[in-house]
């Protein structure tokens, strides 16, 4: 009885936090529908974080080869990224403290993680999309 009940607080807990009603969290992809234990559902939500994360290092280098030349730039925006990564690591914490401690923390973060990762993988994207003489952005126009 003790697992059916842990088992299902941590279903709806995934659910919650899937449709962002807990800390900031996306949609888990689609193979996660199908996760049923805690340990499932962490990887699923890992294998997001890890995705995301790919693609927000793709989006990294290609503006630090855009920057390449530009020392200052250069470490301005690995100042940034460093900073960022602090942010949403600490973030993440603060936001999944409800459950520190329990199973369900990691998966917490990991939502949290890719769904902060994501919205910083809009911005690098953005700076991508800069026109030429456009002041405020950093990045050079391809």
């Amino acid at each position: 009885m003790r697992f059916r009940r842990s088992a299902s607080l941590a279903a709806a807990t995934f659910a919650a936090l899937a449709a962002g009603a807990t800390v900031r969290a996306q949609t888990p992809p689609k193979a996660c529908a199908s996760a049923a234990t805690q340990s499932e559902m962490t990887e699923c939500a890992d294998k997001a974080f890890r995705k995301a994360d790919q693609e927000l290092n793709d989006s990294y280098k290609t503006i630090e080869a855009r920057l390449k030349g530009d020392a200052e730039k250069m470490n301005r925006l690995v100042t940034a990224q460093r900073a960022w990564i602090v942010f949403r690591d600490a973030e993440c914490n603060f936001a999944a403290s409800n459950v520190a401690g329990g199973s369900a923390y990691p998966m917490t973060v990991a939502l949290c993680a890719e769904a902060m990762t994501n919205h910083r993988l809009q911005d690098l994207k953005a700076y991508l999309k800069c026109e030429e003489g456009d002041m405020s952005c950093p990045v050079p126009a391809k």
